[in-house]
């Protein structure tokens, strides 16, 4: 009997069920990455504003110069801050695999976790950090090499890899953890998502318009569209292995 998956409506049901009554510690599991987004978008803003003046008042070419490369400076900063790159990126990026994980516990158990911020920081603890580590930097990889031979074979391995973190918890939680290999993280994700790469890609865009509100609202919208969001990629998986 062919499986029935759950439609994009249900699966934000889903969530806006589970987090009836529980919107606090929905916000603060996911308050890092929020007030990251929110400080990134308002400097941003504050920053460009400035740059308007200052280009506006320039008494010269060189000023003027000056003040572009200061802001571009600046955009730099914030989005590897915010998770486009370097460091900074990098450890907010496993800061929400941290709040995936546990919004999949969440949507499992339906147990409220307990300890939003050290439950936001659970894959830098032993049993996680690791396995989610080496997982991401293949994943990385695998998605780049492909990038190498054109543009769009490395955007749908990426939705093909999408998973590989998930599988990878599942792993870990699993008795016979020990024998985890990141490689098979990997080859069931693209299994996984076989026939399902649409799926997910409607799934985000479906969040467009949410995202562009939010923005409008200096970002203080992403404390009620982050968290949303979140559990609603981990209802994704859920529903594909559950």
């Amino acid at each position: 009997m062919e499986k029935h998956y759950k439609t994009r409506a249900e699966l934000k049901r889903e969530v806006k069920d589970l987090y009836r009554s529980n919107w606090g510690m929905a916000i603060k599991l996911n308050l890092v990455p929020t007030l990251i987004s929110v400080l990134a978008i308002f400097l941003i803003v504050i920053f460009g504003l400035f740059s308007l003046i200052s280009l506006s008042m320039a008494p010269d070419i060189m000023g003027s110069a000056d003040s572009i490369f200061a802001a571009f400076s600046v955009f730099t900063l914030l989005g590897s801050a915010s998770g486009g790159g370097g460091l900074g990126g990098f450890i907010i990026t496993l800061i929400v695999t941290g709040i995936l994980y546990t919004s999949l516990d969440w949507l499992r158990t339906q147990q409220k976790p307990d300890g939003a911020l050290r439950n936001a920081f659970t894959v830098f603890s032993g049993k996680y950090f690791l396995g989610t580590l080496l997982t991401y930097l293949l994943v990385q990889l695998f998605t780049f090499l492909w990038s190498l031979l054109f543009i769009i074979p490395g955007i749908i391995k990426q939705y093909a890899y999408s998973q590989a973190l998930y599988v990878f918890k599942d792993a870990a939680d699993a008795p016979d953890q020990n024998n985890i290999s990141y490689f098979d993280c990997i080859t069931k994700s693209r299994q996984l998502m076989v026939g399902h790469k649409w799926r997910l890609f409607v799934l985000q865009l479906s969040f467009l318009g949410w995202d562009i509100l939010a923005s409008l609202s200096f970002g203080i919208g992403n404390l009620w569209l982050t968290p949303y969001k979140n559990a609603t990629y981990a209802a994704f998986y859920k529903d594909l292995v559950d």
